[in-house]
């Protein structure tokens, strides 16, 4: 079965702490098109807090949240206004 989430692009941001995945996540995001989706992989454990909020603020969709050994994924879905 094919999906949408393989297509995404993966953004390492391991080893960054509050509040550098969040302002890297947006200056990606804001070189994407609308519903472009970008993998966010991060090893803060404030992310889960802070990327959710981010992607509610910014109007981005937030398709999914895994954790994963050392740290957390995001599926981000880029909003039409960002």
């Amino acid at each position: 079965m094919f999906s949408l989430a393989n297509r995404a692009t993966i953004y390492d941001l391991k080893g960054l702490n509050c509040p550098l995945p969040v302002l890297k996540a947006r200056k990606r995001l804001a070189a994407m098109r609308p519903g472009s989706r970008l993998w966010l992989e991060t090893t803060d454990p404030l992310a889960v807090i802070d990327i959710p909020a981010f992607c509610a603020d910014a109007g981005h969709q937030l398709i999914e949240t895994a954790a994963v050994d050392g740290g957390h994924r995001f599926l981000v879905e880029r909003g039409v206004v960002a």
